[in-house]
């Protein structure tokens, strides 16, 4: 019988079955080096070694006044002075650490609260699903920025507080999508087979389909890393944020009264601002498009 069939069309049914496995990992090579790519994990890349050897780039404390104050940029302050005599550069650069460890930080704990509520909800289903959903969406509708206000305005300024409130209610997100997920992959044939050589439960949610739930995630909280960027700056533009460390926010703050006659003040904390959201945007558009199989399932359909 497949002698009576044209080469032409065995070649394409071959074809076809090789297709997704062949085309998907040049697609990957062309997702990692797109542009946009390319952009975002060197913006994210180089703030993040700004962060780091912040104390090597700026050494000295950026509360100092050392030169006299309101000067333009110029060689030995390339980015001017501001209204007390600090070096804007050096208060720019130890910001990148204060501005990235919140972020980080928040990061951390909010996907390790949401995974294991998304899991438990997802794996268990029934009532522990029901009751886990409800807390997820009474979290979700809670105002954040202002959840944020009135709980520093209690217990004080600091980033410790800053870092717990912001992950405390920024896990929804990564808790519906690992629930969606694991709904999805509990009754796929791998797990039924895990289950049908005596493993259990708890191993096979850890082995077998965390991994696969984990793509999703780490979108979920790359994207959220620029979200908390920017409530960390508006929380220090408002005077809330940790008066013992330099903040983007903070500067912004300062420079808000000296508009006309000092425009590198805000400049320059505003730019970073910027690029640190759009870093972390950009870096999660890259890691959706390589990770996420149902973009490529739709350019194959389509």
């Amino acid at each position: 019988m497949d002698a009576s069939i044209p080469a032409s069309v065995s070649s394409e049914r071959s074809l076809s079955r090789v297709a997704p496995q062949a085309i998907a990992r040049p697609r990957a090579r062309r997702s990692w080096s797109s542009l946009s790519s390319t952009l975002g994990f060197g913006i994210t890349g180089g703030l993040l070694a700004v962060a780091l050897l912040a104390g090597r780039i700026a050494p000295g404390d950026p509360f100092a006044s050392v030169a006299p104050p309101l000067q333009p940029p110029s060689a030995a302050h390339p980015m001017g002075t501001d209204d007390l005599g600090r070096d804007l550069f050096s208060c720019v650069v130890h910001g990148a650490r204060t501005s990235l460890l919140v972020a980080l930080a928040v990061t951390v704990l909010m996907s390790f609260i949401g995974i294991t509520v998304g899991a438990a909800a997802g794996w268990r289903g029934a009532r522990l699903d029901d009751v886990l959903m409800r807390v997820t969406e009474f979290v979700q509708v809670v105002p954040r920025f202002f959840l944020a206000i009135i709980v520093i305005a209690l217990f004080g300024p600091g980033l410790d507080r800053l870092v717990v409130l912001l992950a405390l209610t920024s896990w929804p997100l990564i808790a519906r999508l690992v629930r969606a997920e694991v709904l999805s992959l509990r009754t796929r044939e791998f797990v039924e087979a895990a289950r049908s050589i005596g493993a259990r439960d708890s191993r096979i949610l850890r082995r077998e389909v965390l991994p696969g739930v984990a793509s999703s995630a780490v979108v979920a909280a790359s994207v959220n890393a620029a979200s908390v960027i920017l409530l960390e700056a508006g929380l220090s533009f408002l005077g809330l944020g940790d008066p013992d460390v330099v903040s983007w926010g903070y500067l912004a703050s300062n420079a808000q009264r000296f508009l006309r006659v000092a425009w590198w003040m805000v400049l320059f904390p505003g730019a970073a601002i910027a690029l640190a959201v759009l870093g972390w945007n950009l870096v999660g558009d890259a890691l959706n498009e390589v990770l996420n199989p149902r973009l490529d399932r739709a350019r194959d359909v389509t």
